[in-house]
């Protein structure tokens, strides 16, 4: 009773933070592992993926009513997000992720001290493609971040925030709900790949579902109604928490 208390409280901080700039995994996946550590690896994630694919849909909801959407280029970039995400997931069978968490670090404090550096970055929403061009681009992105939340994971709708930002020329708040609507579909294709393998806690992740929702309602209307400077501000420290993290994990855990 007690581990199901602690999870849910962390599925709605996790479902707080993911709906503003992702990053919710941070919470979540960390408090699955203390509360449940002798529970097989795979069905701590799939049970994860089962509350925060509810949560992330309703933030993404949420910013469509008042963000513009551009949905036919990021239809494309989630088809290829989630096909993506499916063979992350397939090659961490055949491959260690290893070397890529002692380059996770590196990669966030690069994003970290750019983001840092350029301080117009995200504040103006003025998109530099239309068309073709921009579904091809959102499709490239929605198929590396993919593959990477499938292979590995952590910061996935953080690095998705900064390359919609970086690349597209979206402001921050525009990147929140273009990395939602790209982040429904890594999540959705690895619980359906996980549920199917018997990996998901679906009771409990009922549960984490509602709190996760509750979570990310509040947090999206607090990134609607402080604007993209704010996103930005909390992107970086999230940013800044994971690269202690990852520093963490794939450095110094491991020494």
């Amino acid at each position: 009773m007690l581990e199901l208390i602690f999870i849910t409280l962390a599925s709605g901080l996790a479902g707080f933070i993911d709906a503003i700039v992702g990053g919710g995994g941070l919470v979540l996946v960390p408090a699955l592992f203390a509360a449940f550590p002798t529970t097989e690896p795979a069905t701590l994630l799939g049970t994860n993926k089962s509350a925060s694919v509810w949560g992330t849909g309703m933030a993404a909801w949420q910013y469509s009513r008042r963000v513009p959407v551009r949905w036919r280029a990021l239809g494309w970039g989630a088809a290829a997000a989630a096909l993506a995400s499916f063979a992350g997931a397939w090659a961490l069978t055949l491959v260690s992720a290893d070397a890529l968490r002692r380059l996770l670090p590196v990669i966030l404090l690069v994003v970290f001290v750019y983001t840092l550096v350029k301080k117009d970055l995200g504040q103006v929403h003025a998109p530099r493609y239309s068309g073709r061009r921009e579904a091809v681009l959102i499709a490239l992105i929605g198929a590396a971040t993919g593959f990477y939340d499938g292979f590995f994971g952590p910061g996935t709708g953080s690095f998705m925030v900064f390359l919609l930002v970086r690349v597209l020329g979206y402001d921050f708040l525009g990147a929140a709900m273009g990395a939602k609507v790209l982040n429904v579909a890594t999540n959705l294709a690895a619980l359906l790949l996980l549920g199917a393998k018997g990996h998901v806690w679906w009771q409990m992740g009922l549960v984490m579902a509602v709190a996760n929702v509750a979570g990310s309602v509040l947090g999206s209307r607090l990134a609607l109604r402080k604007g993209a400077g704010f996103v930005r501000g909390v992107f970086i420290v999230v940013v800044g928490v994971l690269i202690v993290k990852a520093v963490w994990d794939g450095w110094l855990k491991t020494a």
